[in-house]
C-alpha cells in the first residue's frame, strides 16, 4: 500500500530527481520530460471527465438519453485511461532492465482495449471528408488538446529512443500512446454526434472568401459604439 506522509523532500532541490530504480539523474533528462508529459496528459483527462459529467440534460428524450450515453462511457473509459497514464508514467521512470518484478506494465490487451473502442465508435460515424479543426461547445476542445498532447508524448518516447537505443522503451509502451491519440481524435468524434453537432471541417486557403478578414467588422463595431456615445 502507497503511503504518503509529505510531499516535500527537499532532495530535488539541486535540479535531480529519482528513477524508479532509485537512480539520481538531472531533472533534464528525457526520461522525467516524458513522466511530466504523461502527468500533464493525465490532468488533461480529468478536466475531459468533468467536462462530460457536467454536460447539462435536456427536456427532449433523444438529446437526454444521448448525453446519458456520453456520460456513462466517459467516465468508465476515461477512468481507465487515467490509471493506464498512471501505471506508463512510472515505467516511464526508469529503463525498461531496471523496472521492478512487482511493476504491473502496459501490455498488448490495454492496447487491443484502444482499438476495439475505436471501432465500435467508428461504425456510428460518418466517413471524413476533410480535416477537423478542434472545436465544439462540449468537451471535444479538450479532447483535441489531450490528443495533441499525446501525441507530444509519443515524440518524447521516441526522443528517448534516440538518444538511449531502441530497447529504452518497451514496444507495447510507446504502441499504446500511438494508439491512444487516435482513440481520442475518435472519441472527440463520437461526442460530437452524440452531442448533435456538425464538426467543424478544414478550408483549404484557396477556397476560403476574403470576408474571413474580420477588420470591417471591428470598424463597424466601433462606429455604433461611438454613434451611441454621441446619443448622449
Amino acid at each position: 500500500m502507497v503511503r504518503i506522509n509529505r510531499v516535500y523532500t527537499g532532495s530535488g532541490d539541486d535540479g535531480t530527481s529519482s528513477f524508479v530504480d532509485g537512480s539520481r539523474h538531472r531533472k533534464s533528462h528525457p526520461r522525467f520530460e516524458a513522466v511530466g508529459t504523461c502527468d500533464e496528459l493525465n490532468s488533461i483527462v480529468g478536466i475531459i471527465r468533468r467536462e462530460c459529467a457536467d454536460l447539462p440534460n435536456h427536456s427532449d428524450g433523444g438529446s437526454s438519453a444521448s448525453i446519458n450515453r456520453i456520460q456513462k462511457i466517459s467516465a468508465a473509459a476515461l477512468d481507465r485511461i487515467q490509471n493506464e497514464l498512471f501505471d506508463l508514467g512510472a515505467e516511464l521512470a526508469c529503463t525498461p532492465q531496471n523496472l521492478p518484478d512487482y511493476m504491473e506494465l502496459i501490455s498488448q490487451q490495454q492496447c487491443d482495449s484502444l482499438t476495439d473502442e475505436m471501432d465500435a465508435w467508428i461504425e456510428n460515424l460518418e466517413p471524413l471528408t476533410s480535416f477537423i479543426l478542434p472545436s465544439g461547445t462540449g468537451p471535444e476542445p479538450v479532447i483535441h488538446h489531450a490528443r495533441c498532447v499525446t501525441r507530444r508524448l509519443e515524440r518524447c518516447l521516441i526522443a528517448i529512443q534516440d538518444d538511449a537505443g531502441d530497447d529504452a522503451v518497451r514496444p507495447e509502451a510507446r504502441v499504446y500512446v500511438n494508439r491512444l491519440s487516435d482513440w481520442f481524435f475518435v472519441f472527440a468524434r463520437w461526442v460530437t454526434k452524440n452531442l448533435g453537432e456538425s464538426e467543424t471541417l478544414w478550408t483549404p486557403l484557396a477556397k476560403r472568401i476574403e470576408s474571413s478578414n474580420v477588420s470591417a467588422m471591428i470598424k463597424k463595431f466601433h462606429s455604433n459604439e461611438r454613434d451611441f456615445e454621441n446619443l448622449g
